[in-house]
Order: C-alpha cells, then sequence, then structure tokens
C-alpha cells in the first residue's frame, strides 16, 4: 500500500506524525507542498487547508491522528 505523508517544514503535527509512523515500522513518501503546487492543488481539492495530509489507499486524513496510524499498522500487520 502506497502512504503519502504531505507536509510542510517545520510542522510540529507532521513531525509527530513521522515518528508515530516510524515507531511503527511503517514506510511512507513525503511530500513538501512548499515545493509542489500541483500537490498542494490536489491537498486542496481533497478539502484539507493544514498539514500533515495522509493518504493511504482509499482513506485520508489530516492532522496528526494516532488512532488512524494505530489502525492502519493493525491493518498491514493482519
Amino acid at each position: 500500500m502506497s502512504i503519502i505523508i504531505y507536509s510542510k517544514p517545520d510542522c510540529v503535527q507532521c513531525n509527530a506524525t513521522y515518528r508515530a509512523f516510524d515507531q511503527q515500522g511503517i514506510g511512507y513518501q513525503v511530500i513538501d507542498l512548499t515545493q509542489d503546487q500541483q500537490a498542494l492543488n490536489h491537498v486542496k481539492s481533497l478539502g484539507y487547508q493544514q498539514v500533515p495530509v495522509i493518504i493511504t489507499g482509499d482513506d485520508h486524513w489530516s492532522g496528526f491522528r494516532p488512532d488512524k496510524i494505530g489502525a492502519l499498522a493493525h491493518a498491514l500487520a493482519s
């Protein structure tokens, strides 16, 4: 499963999200929205206005969400 974290530099919630994914051993790709206008437009088209925005298959969410990360880790382990 492809996991993308859309973020920006110096983002506290983004850094917390990276740490949580790393602790769970989940691989991910980071896209910096300050460097990629097309990605920024995509995130805005989904209705998000804050980072991080995490997209995992058909699911997506915004902000630091340990509950969603834990559920994802559980699903990937099954």
